[in-house]
């Protein structure tokens, strides 16, 4: 099977929309926690979060166009700080509950019965329920033109989870706290550990 651009173009919108969206294969999927001035919590989940670098510790996330989810931008341009949130089996309906485009007034914390947990050396809210989360200080916000989107890049100024995780390397045996991924826009995963390989070299 063979799918041009002219016949995408074609395509009812949701089907193109989750053709498009299955095809780039498993993303990681989280929720990312902030908050407002007037200390209004908000809460959605996001599959397209990147690590951009370990040194510093940078991560980036897509931002719909503002006129579709414009919350989160907006608390994190204002106080400068942001939590991300792993999903695990438990969490899933819930999460992805948090999709639902409420007004600003109304909390998904709230709407999908979610825990706010803060930590005494960040402002921003954690979803207590979340086995491996980390807060971020935010850095830079880089406009995509073509579609009206923003990469969101913060960094990465503490982590919570459960030291039994982490391997004598650093290496995160993330699958161990359950942590899942997505797929589309709608299809969630678990992962299965398959092995780890050694540093690629050139053969001589």
């Amino acid at each position: 099977m063979k799918i041009s651009s002219k016949e995408l173009s074609k395509y009812d919108r949701f089907y193109r929309a989750n053709l498009i969206n299955s095809l780039t294969g498993f993303k990681s999927v989280s929720l990312i926690g902030s908050i407002s001035h007037s200390k209004q919590t908000n809460l959605a989940i996001f599959s397209n979060i990147v690590h951009l670098g370990a040194d510093p510790a940078l991560v980036g996330f897509i931002n719909r166009p503002l006129a579709a989810a414009p919350h989160t931008i907006a608390n994190i341009q204002s106080t400068g700080f942001f939590t991300i949130n792993h999903i695990h089996s438990e969490l899933i309906d819930a999460a992805h509950h948090t999709s639902a485009k409420y007004p600003k007034e109304v909390s998904e914390f709230n709407a999908a019965q979610l825990t706010e947990e803060y930590s005494e050396t960040f402002p921003a809210p954690y979803v207590k329920e979340s086995r491996i989360k980390y807060g971020c200080t935010f850095k830079e916000i880089i406009p995509i033109r073509m579609n009206d989107t923003f990469l969101v890049i913060g960094e990465i100024t503490e982590i919570h989870l459960n030291e039994k995780i982490i391997s004598a390397d650093g290496f995160l045996r993330i699958e161990e706290a359950d942590s899942l991924c997505s797929l589309g826009i709608d299809g969630y995963y678990k992962t299965e550990f398959i092995k780890r390989l050694p540093h690629a070299k050139c053969n001589s």
